[in-house]
């Protein structure tokens, strides 16, 4: 099979996952990062009430400048209920209720004190220094829309509106592993021919930092038994797993896949991690990437991401392309379709000085892949460059 492109195997893997449907109540704080599974709308103008913006006096703004009798104080969660006449004024504090017969406030450094009486030199405008009801939100507005992904600002907005629950969509269900004997985990002993698995901290920790959290799997083993024993029992929505996918010895996923499931497709037509395997079984779709460091990074990025976007109904996961102007030189030809890592700052785009799939410390501190055509030559430091960034 000569393989997809890139947009063909997104087109397929986003075709076989559904968004999630159900639901859950969940506190506020709770909330945040989650997915509204409903609209929220006001039912109550916020503020409830006439306020005062700060301290000061209520005073009938018509009679200004003039001398006034304080008649009280109302401070915020207070309510004057008596009514401000001619010649009075109500001392009031910052949020308030304004009170009835006022219909302005003079700051409090503003004013001439004289034991119960001030004095107002300055003459106020109708409604200076007041807030209305409903100014910040009225009634019947619409607070948070269905699919929206909640923010610390939205939870305060429906703090103030009294909501103590929110109903959200459920929690993704994505595990990950990797495959491979020669694979062990940090903290233990690194004997001849092992090496310390990287990639599932990588894709596990760029998956915590989307507001996930990945059932971890860690290794699994090359045998096919083992391995499809293990994935077929899982109920997840997404499963994504890093190793086994091209066609040396140990590559055990194409003969997992044909034991558990169905092939979507193997191979996209992009450089690195081409030999990647969409697949399903039962509701899980797999993504099977290859075991190179930064080739599982890049299509981790590059095909997963779309997937998740779906699944979770969160548009601010798919990236976004960009274009750049090269810093540095790209001293290599791309026959094929090829993506590089890069720091983009402003419109220029940095280049590391290492490309190689099996090679991750030159991925720190990049923030974008540089997508290049195929059939592209060397490419010379003032380029302009299409970016994905991440």
């Amino acid at each position: 099979m000569v393989g997809v492109t890139l947009e063909q195997a997104i087109e397929l893997l986003t075709a076989h996952i559904n968004p999630i449907d159900e639901t859950e109540d969940v506190t506020l704080l709770e909330a945040i990062g989650r997915v509204a599974a409903v609209d929220y709308v006001a039912t109550f103008d916020n503020p409830p009430f006439d306020r005062s913006p700060l301290d000061g006096y209520a005073i009938k703004s018509s009679e200004t400048p003039g001398a006034f009798k304080v008649i009280g104080e109302e401070c915020a969660g207070d309510f004057f209920t008596g009514e401000v006449k001619s010649g009075e004024a109500l001392r009031i504090m910052t949020g308030a209720a304004m009170p009835k017969g006022s219909d302005c406030v003079i700051r409090q450094e503003d004013v001439e004190l004289d034991g119960e009486n001030i004095f107002v030199s300055q003459r106020l405008r109708h409604h200076e220094n007041y807030c209305f009801a409903g100014e910040d939100i009225k009634a019947g507005a619409l607070l948070v829309a269905k699919d929206t992904a909640l923010t610390a600002a939205h939870v305060a907005v429906l703090a103030s509106q009294g909501v103590a629950q929110v109903k959200v969509y459920r929690r993704a269900r994505i595990a990950i592993a990797s495959t491979g004997d020669e694979l062990i985990q940090p903290g233990t002993e690194l004997s001849a021919g092992k090496i310390y698995n990287s990639n599932l901290y990588l894709l596990a920790g760029r998956l915590i930092e989307m507001n996930f959290t990945p059932k971890i799997l860690y290794n699994l083993p090359d045998d096919v038994d083992a391995c499809a024993a293990r994935l077929s029992a899982l109920e997840v929505d997404l499963l994504i797993t890093t190793g086994g996918v091209s066609v040396g010895k140990k590559d055990i996923m194409h003969d997992v896949v044909k034991k558990i499931g169905e092939r979507i497709f193997w191979r996209v037509l992009i450089k690195p991690g081409a030999p990647v395997i969409g697949w399903t079984c039962g509701k899980v779709l797999g993504v099977a990437l290859s075991g190179n460091p930064f080739a599982a990074y890049a299509t981790f990025e590059l095909l997963t991401r779309p997937v998740l976007a779906k699944l979770t109904r969160r548009a601010d996961i798919f990236y976004s392309r960009g274009r750049g102007v090269l810093a540095d030189d790209f001293p290599k030809k791309s026959p094929g379709r090829r993506f590089i890592r890069a720091q983009v700052k402003g419109d220029k785009v940095f280049l590391p000085s290492r490309h190689e799939s099996g090679t991750l410390y030159s991925a720190v501190g990049c923030n974008a892949l540089v997508d290049i055509p195929a059939g592209s030559d060397k490419l010379s430091a003032g380029a302009e460059v299409e970016t994905i960034r991440l």
